[in-house]
């Protein structure tokens, strides 16, 4: 199979443009974690970081599919990234004191506005990606699409926590806002043919479309729903400022390696599946994957090694990237061209914002059951998930890829 497509420049800028906005935006997770649990000294703090992006991500995600899939993707993903640097800059002001009031509101409504944001970016990188692959490169592509992704995970928290630690918060937001501005010019100088803008239903009309095809597409449905679930209770990573401050006590430079140990173990996996893509028993490898991913999170809650526990995170991060490779390449080939922008904005309601969720049922479960316990308690429900998923969704576990092909 020939690489060209994967070599091609649209693709190169498109990975290009996907890392500097995953870069930007982790950087800015890992500093706002750090900067509000600096503020309050309490868990809940954390969670509500996540519920203050979910609210908007959930009202604005599916109006942003529809949006995709009738008009411009390009420029859909450009408005959102500038949106991003607004936000960013407007940390930036709150960090030098700038802004009068309580810090904690600013933040979480900058917080708000990036939920906005991300609302169009995933559909926008998915309409984009299947314009410019063709199909028989879907699998490969998605493993360097995460491989990009991942790499942006790994490089993102390690370095906000650095530059926290040695520069100081506003630095690193700075350098966040610059990254931003960075994909906002890879996406001006991608050269693309776009589909004309298509005649637009009514926008509840198309919305309503794009949720029947996928409530009755039983394999879109159950991997949506596994990964819903195992990240919503499965969110450790939001609470690793407690861990750092409390447990393992080290500074925002602990949190940063903590935070990219995932990512790389997810690099590792995606960089070996744009080489090995699997094909046979996809369901088995993907339920396997996502309790694996809760083995690890269990016992990261009962480690108190520092080390030790990065290593597990890593290893969960392997897990992780395995399940979002097969995911990925399960909705690319089981959706039509005229409804990604839709069903990539159904699936970042259910993947994307359940890690906001996770981060704010991590939070609640920390101040009812203790920090330890809730992250323990998250790692066994996300097994029971993988369990009820394979009873409940037979066309999933027995799943093989060349069948969507």
């Amino acid at each position: 199979m020939s690489d060209a497509p994967l070599l091609s420049p649209a693709f190169i800028k498109l990975l290009i443009f996907r890392m500097l906005i995953v870069f930007s935006y982790q950087m800015v997770s890992v500093t706002v974690g750090w900067h509000i649990y600096e503020l309050t000294h309490d868990p809940l703090a954390l969670g509500l970081v996540g519920l203050a992006e979910v609210i908007p991500y959930f009202c604005c995600a599916l109006f942003a599919g529809h949006a995709v899939d009738h008009y411009s993707r390009r420029l859909f993903a450009i408005g959102a990234c500038l949106m991003l640097v607004l936000n960013t800059f407007a940390l930036i002001a709150v960090s030098l004191g700038w802004l009068q009031g309580d810090a904690t509101l600013w933040i979480y409504a900058s917080i708000m506005m990036t939920g906005i944001a991300r609302a169009f970016i995933g559909p926008s990188y998915s309409a984009l990606f299947a314009l410019i692959l063709p199909r028989e490169q879907y699998a490969r592509g998605s493993g360097l699409g995460s491989s990009v992704f991942q790499t942006g995970l790994v490089v993102g928290p390690a370095l906000g926590g650095v530059l926290v630690g040695w520069t100081g918060k506003t630095t690193t937001y700075c350098v966040a806002m610059a990254l931003a501005a960075a994909a906002v010019m890879a996406l001006l100088t991608l050269r693309i043919q776009e589909p004309p803008s298509a005649e637009s239903p009514s926008v509840f009309s198309s919305i309503g479309d794009g949720l029947r095809f996928v409530m009755s597409n039983q394999l879109l449905l159950a991997a949506m729903s596994l990964d819903m679930f195992a990240v919503l209770f499965g969110g450790a990573v939001s609470m690793l400022p407690a861990f750092i401050h409390d447990i393992y006590h080290f500074g925002p430079e602990g949190l940063g390696i903590l935070r990219g140990a995932p990512a790389i173990g997810a690099l590792l996996t995606g960089a070996y599946l744009a080489r090995h893509s699997i094909n046979s028993h996809a369901g088995h490898w993907l339920l396997g994957s996502v309790a694996g991913f809760g083995l690890c999170i269990i016992a990261f809650g009962v480690t108190t090694n520092f080390w030790i526990a990065g290593a597990l995170l890593l290893f969960s991060g392997v897990f992780d990237g395995l399940s979002v490779v097969m995911r990925t390449t399960i909705y690319q080939l089981s959706t039509p061209d005229a409804m990604r922008g839709r069903v990539a904005a159904i699936n970042g309601i259910f993947i994307g914002s359940s890690n906001e969720l996770g981060a704010f049922e991590s939070g609640v479960a920390a101040r009812l059951l203790g920090l330890v316990p809730s992250v323990v308690f998250g790692g066994m429900m996300t097994l029971l998930v993988v369990a009820i998923t394979a009873r409940l969704s037979p066309k999933l576990r027995k799943l093989e890829l060349h069948q969507l092909k």
